[in-house]
Formats: C-alpha cells, structure tokens, sequence
C-alpha cells in the first residue's frame, strides 16, 4: 500500500467511534454489501473508503470492511434492498444512547447516508472493528464539501 498503512481501527466507545466515522466519511457501499446476521448478532458492511489519511495527491480509494458486534436489531429507511446494486454514500456514523438509564452501554448506531437514507443498528454496547482489506487505488474523484 502507499504511504500510509492500512487502517485497523476498533471501537468500544463514542470517542473511538467517532474516529471510525472520520475514515469512513464519503465511503460509498452497495445495499447487497450489507450482511446482518441475527443469529450471530452482527452487521458488516463492505465499503469503498476515501483515503483521507494518505499524502497529498491524486486522491486514493481501499476496500474496507466495518463490522457491528452485539447487534440486536437493524433498521433502513428511505434503502430499498431489492436494488441490490443501488449505491450509497457514508455522511457519518453516530451513536444515540437513548433516554433509558438503564440502556447503558447500549443504544443505536446510525449510518447517514447522502440523499437521506440512513441505516439504524440497535445495539448492546458499542462493538465496531473496521479494517482495509485490498491496496489502494487511484482516484480522480475526490470528495468536496460545502463551507
């Protein structure tokens, strides 16, 4: 891989989650490259992520893997997952702990998605490992952002 190396990050809270989000800002996906598992209690989500980490240039993509441990129950709205190949674009990964006391460490992790899809994972406690599983590749297109 150039440059840097690959990401290997784990999240156990929201500060380390919120790390997550930041490398998967601008990833985009597939709805068929999203696996939930009830049996197993698992989510994972294939992407292809932007490289913001890598040294200034052309831009650079990389298969990434995300995956939700502890995972009770998911929920789309506005995905139709009969368009197996429709694609999305990763705005951000946040977490609600919600209003029960009781709830802790628990509560749901949301994928926004551009073009107000958004995917939402209730969960027992925040469990997430993301991880580059090819090398990068060049990309012309890099992400802009308003403001």
């Amino acid at each position: 891989m150039t440059g840097s190396p690959p990401l290997r990050l784990l999240a156990e809270d929201v500060e380390d989650l919120a790390v997550i989000s930041a490398a998967l800002q601008d990833a985009v996906t597939r709805i068929g490259d999203i696996h939930w598992e009830p049996a197993a209690r698992r989510l994972t989500i294939a992407f292809n992520r932007f490289r913001w980490e890598a040294p200034a240039g052309p831009g650079e993509r990389v298969r990434s893997g995300l995956q939700l441990g502890s995972v009770l129950e998911v929920k789309g709205r506005n995905l139709r997952r009969e368009a197996k190949d429709a694609v999305l674009e990763l705005l951000a990964l946040t977490f609600d702990p919600g209003e029960a006391p009781d709830a802790a460490p628990g509560g749901v992790v949301t994928f926004t998605f551009a073009a107000g899809g958004d995917l939402a994972a209730t969960v027992e406690c925040i469990d997430a490992a993301l991880a580059d599983l090819s090398a990068p590749w060049s990309t012309a297109r890099k992400p802009e952002h308003d403001g």
